[in-house]
């Protein structure tokens, strides 16, 4: 865990969060800020800085993390949803903490794309 990192503290219930699902290796919560009536982040319980390092460090854990968000698109009665992974600063990733964005209830293309 890292000491500085708010998903590890979430994870690791040090910090309260609306945990919709969790895993041996994942947790799912809902998004403060959301912006689609369904936005929940899923995160691997393991702390690695953004998906693509989630990948290359351990690929079952991030296998896991998109199995996770199918769980939780389901469990929200939804079967088609986003799924968004921003990686990096410039791609407005904000916590560097590997996360899956799980979006529905809304045609995303109007929020990014418009």
């Amino acid at each position: 865990m890292a000491s500085d990192c708010v998903f590890c503290k979430i994870a690791a219930g040090e910090i309260p969060a609306e945990i919709v699902a969790e895993s041996d290796q994942t947790v799912a919560f809902r998004d403060i800020n959301p912006k689609a009536p369904v936005h929940v982040l899923v995160i691997p319980r393991e702390h690695q800085p953004d998906i693509a390092s989630l990948a290359a460090a351990s690929p079952a854990v991030a296998a896991e993390v998109l199995e996770q968000t199918r769980v939780v698109a389901r469990q929200e009665s939804y079967e088609d949803y986003n799924i968004v992974f921003n990686t990096g600063a410039e791609a407005g990733q904000t916590v560097f903490h590997a996360h899956a964005h799980v979006l529905a209830g809304v045609d995303v293309s109007k929020l990014f794309l418009a």
